[in-house]
């Protein structure tokens, strides 16, 4: 297997050995940069034309915030239109077009104590004919544009138990659930350049909408671009499968992440890992191609990073192979293939 060369350093909240993809690669230095970067510009395309908001380098940390889906701050005050506005573009200096970006997410936590979300499931998530039927009584298919609508629920943060409770729904008592913070936006410029909407997913990642794209976990993206242009936002409290309703837990939050640059690694959807899996995210407006583009991805993975061929690749999967459905209600569909880590070699 031919080594891939990487740019890697030890930053701020990043743990001492990194396992990137395979490789089992080790950072050389303490060099990385802690930035603070406080934004006040936001964008509602991933695209290359958006002026970089700041230059970072491999292994650098940086410490931001993200606003809500709705375009308000931690203060709860309007400062960008809808939907899914993001932070960003990060220009990551030496990244080239057929490089593999790595984030590395170390925090994200919420910075006010309300959030929002709709009540009612999505047109994408139920049987259209319900939704022209007697048995709906849904009357608005975007509750939440107004945050007064009562089909659109208010969320109390209790930040000290990590937990979130209704206040507005009819339930007695109230739902309380605990905090699964998550960023349902992370991505980078898309190929050809695209000016994609934020919120469509696709092989630059964008609004994949997983759930388990929590603190820990590493996310690898293709670049397309010089410099990557790396955007997050959308950050949700909590959110379930499918995101069905067409939102989450919404919330502004408070954000770290940590970059790395793997020269000369080609991959064509973003790869994921935290401590038990490795997962691919494939996204499409078909179900199937988007299964099609995850599987088929980490079998890629498996064959060029892990040592296997073909047929010991398929074996593993068509035993252990698990999916997650990361979200149903955006443009394309996102589907996550996954393997625990425990079926690979040691490395």
């Amino acid at each position: 297997m031919k080594r891939a060369l990487i740019y890697t350093t030890t930053a701020l909240l990043v743990i001492s050995v990194v396992s990137i993809s395979g490789l089992a690669q080790t950072p050389t230095s303490n060099s990385g940069k802690t930035h603070k970067f406080q934004p006040t510009r936001y964008y509602t395309t991933f695209s290359f034309a958006h002026p970089p908001a700041l230059h970072i380098a491999p292994g650098d940390h940086v410490i931001t915030k993200t606003i809500d889906a709705r375009g308000y701050d931690e203060n709860e005050k309007e400062v960008a239109g809808r939907w899914n506005p993001e932070t960003g573009p990060f220009y990551i200096d030496g990244a080239e077009p057929g490089d593999m970006l790595v984030v590395r997410i170390d925090k994200i936590q919420p910075n006010r104590k309300t959030a929002w979300s709709a009540q009612v499931l999505a047109p994408y998530a139920v049987d259209p004919f319900y939704l022209r039927s007697e048995g709906s009584k849904v009357k608005d298919a975007q509750p939440c544009m107004n945050l007064s609508n009562p089909q659109c629920e208010k969320w109390a943060l209790d930040l000290d138990k990590k937990v979130a409770r209704t206040t507005t729904a009819n339930l007695k008592p109230p739902v309380e659930v605990p905090f699964q913070n998550m960023l349902g936006c992370l991505g980078v410029a898309p190929p050809n350049k695209e000016a994609i909407n934020t919120g469509v997913p696709g092989v630059f990642g964008g609004n994949m909408d997983y759930f388990n794209l929590n603190e820990g976990i590493t996310v690898m993206f293709p670049v397309f671009e010089p410099g990557a242009l790396l955007f997050v936002g959308d950050g949700h409290a909590r959110q379930g499968h499918g995101e069905v309703a067409g939102n989450a837990i919404e919330v502004s939050m408070d954000v770290e992440f940590t970059v790395n640059l793997i020269k000369h690694k080609t991959i064509e959807w973003p790869r994921m890992e935290n401590n038990q899996y490795i997962m691919v995210a494939g996204s499409s407006r078909s179900f199937l191609e988007s299964l099609q583009a995850a599987t088929t991805e980490l079998q890629k993975w498996l064959m060029k990073d892990y040592g296997f061929d073909e047929r010991a690749a398929g074996l593993l999967m068509t035993s252990v192979l698990e999916y997650d459905i990361a979200n149903v209600v955006d443009p394309a569909f996102t589907i996550v293939a996954k393997l625990d880590k425990r079926y690979l070699p040691k490395r």
